[in-house]
């Protein structure tokens, strides 16, 4: 006999809950905007308020939530250098807030989504993951590692019907790449087959689509026009 398991929120009387971490950005910005338009409830901390490398913290926080739908592992921040140049420091720290933190969010996220048996954890990755460039060791590293995370994260806890997706939002114009979009913006557009850029209000709409598509896990989306092949 098959018994089928609901992939609605167990009280959909009650609005959903997300947390978004790295808030304060644009991009957890634009993506809070949108999904309080859907009629969510929206935590989009800063790292004052949520330091995804503090376990205590994170588990703190997020104990105190009653309910948790989807988590968007957001916090995030650049220190490129060659290989050469690069410090072990820049290496462990870039890669403690993308993959440490995405470890320890998920962590602490899981305790109330298996409780719930529903919810969605969606991180954030990036195209160097994919391509590996020049000078971002330490970022690629780490967003390459968020993808196998995302995957692993999928199959430990589909039977439990939470799952988890990663999202490569594509080159942003944001507070973190605009010194490199005034210096390269050419090089940089160029790389892309349409010739332009993503939008952190593109972005945010996928995401909350994305969460509408309960079948959906372990996938890795990529929302630019540059052109990855598969090898």
């Amino acid at each position: 006999m098959n018994v089928r398991v609901s992939t609605s929120p167990p009280d959909s009387a009650h609005k959903l809950v997300a947390l978004i971490t790295g808030g304060e950005g644009d991009l957890g910005q634009a993506i809070r905007r949108e999904l309080e338009l859907q009629g969510w409830q929206v935590f989009a901390p800063g790292k004052a308020q949520f330091n995804v490398t503090d376990k205590a913290h994170v588990q703190t926080f997020m104990g105190g939530m009653p309910r948790l739908d989807l988590l968007i592992h957001n916090a995030g921040f650049l220190r490129d250098a060659s290989m050469l140049k690069m410090t072990e420091a820049d290496f462990h720290d870039v890669l403690q807030v993308h993959l440490k933190g995405a470890f320890l969010s998920a962590q602490a996220a899981l305790k109330l989504m298996v409780r719930q048996r529903y919810g969605h954890i969606v991180n954030i990755g990036s195209f160097s993951a994919l391509s590996g460039p020049a000078g971002q060791g330490n970022y690629a590293a780490a967003k390459a590692g968020l993808i196998a995370l995302t995957q692993s994260l999928a199959a430990e806890y589909g039977p439990r019907n939470i799952r988890a997706n990663c999202v490569l939002p594509g080159f942003l114009d944001t507070k973190m790449t605009r010194a490199l979009l005034e210096k390269d913006r050419p090089i940089i557009e160029s790389a892309h087959t349409l010739g332009r850029l993503n939008t952190v209000e593109d972005v945010a709409r996928f995401i909350a689509f994305l969460h509408t598509l309960e079948n959906v896990s372990g996938q890795v989306f990529q929302l630019d026009s540059r052109i990855h092949r598969w090898s």
